[in-house]
């Protein structure tokens, strides 16, 4: 019996010690998912630039972050929507709120929203999604560099007459959007072609168009509180 007691105590003190780091792994990856306040999203909307307007970009935002264990803060897209019928623009840069916003890593990609909109650490090993993972970039197969956002370099909307927002994310087959590289890769070195949220044009708002230049209809998502 002391034997048998003894043998249990030992088979008992193993399975602690092996079970208790795995239990603080789990722990620490959901502390870090629910401190995620920045992802770039795992997947589209499936109709291309077609989010229903601002309100379902913000909707698939706040979708994909609880399902990642962050649903306990407000998301919205990095969208800007131009203006018409008596609406005012809205600028992508007034919507996020004022950061601090960290990936789902733990980390900081810009501390406010001038540094995001400067000097930031966003780039394609800091743009993940909300499940943490990498997502592809220029010289990847297939590529999805291109993130939709509708918006200048400074984060604010195209007021001209051209529209730049798929029909203010409600289009699916023609039209234009803009769009940023999260890997701040491009054909050459210039400042669009390196710029995070206002690259260049895509050549329609379907999925097609959209992949056509190296795209998958994604979209940046911040926390606003």
């Amino acid at each position: 019996m002391p034997i048998d007691r003894h043998r249990s105590l030992r088979l008992f003190c193993a399975s602690v010690s092996i079970a208790l780091p795995a239990l603080g792994c789990v722990g620490m990856a959901q502390a870090q998912q629910s401190s995620m306040t920045f992802f770039v999203t795992s997947t589209g909307s499936g109709k291309g630039a077609d989010y229903g307007g601002l309100v379902g970009a913000d909707k698939h935002c706040q979708a994909l972050a609880t399902a990642a264990g962050a649903g306990n803060r407000s998301w919205h897209a990095y969208l800007s929507a131009s203006p018409g019928q008596g609406s005012p623009a809205v600028n992508a840069r007034d919507r996020i709120g004022n950061g601090p916003w960290q990936n789902a890593k733990g980390v900081v990609i810009a501390r406010d929203v001038a540094e995001l909109h400067g000097n930031n650490n966003l780039n394609k090993q800091t743009a993940l999604t909300e499940k943490g993972d990498i997502v592809n970039g220029r010289g990847d197969t297939p590529n999805k560099h291109d993130i939709l956002t509708g918006s200048k370099p400074d984060g604010t909307a195209f007021t001209g007459s051209d529209d730049m927002t798929c029909g203010n994310w409600t289009k699916s087959g023609e039209g234009v959007a803009i769009v940023g590289h999260h890997d701040r890769s491009g054909l050459d070195t210039s400042a669009p072609a390196l710029s995070w949220n206002s690259s260049h044009p895509s050549r329609g708002c379907s999925d097609e168009g959209l992949r056509s230049t190296g795209g998958a209809g994604l979209l940046y998502c911040f926390a606003v509180n």
